[in-house]
């Protein structure tokens, strides 16, 4: 498997586990209606969840709280 591969399905891994998460957790926390429940936990896991970059045949991670992207 090619690294631009990895890193597109660790991005929608990652994403989707954030996103049931929030949704469970904010869910159980607020009775919300459906519409507004998903659409905040697709912003929050968004913003929350590491970016997975390549950079030539390496893998990187770039985290939301910090600047610089770190090698895998």
């Amino acid at each position: 498997m090619s690294v631009k591969t990895k890193a597109l399905m660790l991005n929608l891994v990652v994403f989707a586990v954030l996103f049931v998460l929030f949704r469970v957790g904010i869910g159980m926390l607020m009775p919300l209606p459906y519409l507004p429940l998903l659409l905040g936990s697709a912003v929050l896991a968004s913003f929350c969840s590491p970016k997975f970059l390549t950079k030539g045949e390496e893998l990187w991670v770039k985290y939301p709280w910090k600047k610089t992207p770190k090698k895998c």
